[in-house]
């Protein structure tokens, strides 16, 4: 919709009339007492009329022109639809393992059986689309941590990147505490309260510089605090050359040190061992970490005045050629 901000201005609309009733235009002198010819008297009377025809068409692009600049004047704005704005959100960081082990196979999605980081893709895709109002960050892990996404509100970006990691893309080796250090690197500018990190891995520290541990220390000591989620089941029957054999694919998951980094930091430790309870990780993380209710609508505003007060400059242009003598 639009609407004029300053609307009063239009209330200047007569200002010109009531400068020309008070200050009245000079009398023009009386023309020569000396008789002209009739042909002389027909050629003036051709340029009289061109004259008071010029002289009524610069007087109505004058009164545009000023009706445009009055227009200008009152702000014209264009405003757009209602937009709801949360008071204040939270910086959250997710980091995601990428190790050789997350191609495990012990996954059922939509009655398909699907590796850890296919699993993973689906339940964290939904838990970021939900979270409106919070600047989100991706961090992936192997071998090292990349930061995939810094902290943004745009949530289709992080889904995407999110999409677009394949196992083994960033080593085969799993580093957790690198990955909480570079986490709480691009945390370190937020409000302390708002800061969270979700570490999703399925095995134990193989890699990096820094231990999990000592990196939740200094994570604890910075504010952040880090929710950890164990993947996996606990077995798995696997077909061989010999029939089924039971198998345990999560040995290798250190649920020791992910308690302790959740205990650290004021956090919690959760297990995932089918997509089921991934689903309720997720539902218990929006219940702990609840979203930011919209307390604020805005309307986005654009200023329209440069039309109307570019429209007034030209028909200013046109009045002043309209007034120039013919002769």
């Amino acid at each position: 919709m639009y609407d004029l901000l300053w609307w009063w201005m239009f209330l200047l609309l007569p200002l010109p009339w009531l400068v020309r009733l008070v200050f009245k235009p000079a009398q023009q002198q009386a023309g020569r007492a000396l008789k002209v010819p009739f042909l002389e008297d027909f050629q003036q009377g051709k340029q009289a009329f061109s004259r008071s025809w010029h002289s009524w068409l610069a007087l109505l692009l004058g009164a545009l022109a000023w009706l445009m600049l009055l227009t200008a004047a009152a702000r014209p704005v264009w405003i757009g639809d209602t937009v709801s704005l949360p008071m204040q959100g939270r910086d959250l960081m997710m980091a995601v393992d990428l190790s050789g082990s997350m191609q495990e196979q012990d996954f059922i999605l939509n009655r398909q059986v699907v590796d850890r980081l296919v699993a993973t893709k689906a339940v964290a895709g939904e838990f970021i689309s939900k979270r409106s109002g919070d600047r989100i960050g991706l961090v992936l892990f192997g071998d090292q941590a990349y930061l995939q996404a810094p902290l943004t509100f745009d949530r289709h970006t992080v889904l995407q990147l999110l999409k677009e990691s394949a196992i083994g893309l960033a080593g085969e080796r799993t580093a957790i505490g690198d990955a909480i250090g570079l986490a709480l690197k691009r945390l370190q500018n937020s409000p302390e309260k708002n800061r969270v990190l979700i570490l999703m891995t399925d095995g134990a520290n193989t890699a990096g510089s820094v231990s999990p541990l000592e990196a939740a220390d200094m994570a604890a000591a910075a504010g952040l605090k880090i929710y950890t989620v164990g993947i996996g089941s606990e077995s798995d029957a696997a077909r061989s050359l010999f029939g089924f054999q039971l198998m345990n694919p999560n040995a290798d998951l250190d649920e020791r040190s992910l308690r302790a980094i959740a205990d650290k930091t004021g956090g919690q430790y959760f297990r995932a061992r089918d997509t089921e309870e991934f689903h309720k990780i997720y539902a218990e993380l929006d219940r702990l970490e609840p979203v930011e209710q919209a307390a604020q609508q805005w309307r986005p505003q654009q200023e329209l005045f440069r039309w109307p007060l570019l429209a007034a400059f030209v028909l200013v242009l046109l009045t002043a050629v309209l007034r120039i003598d013919p002769e």
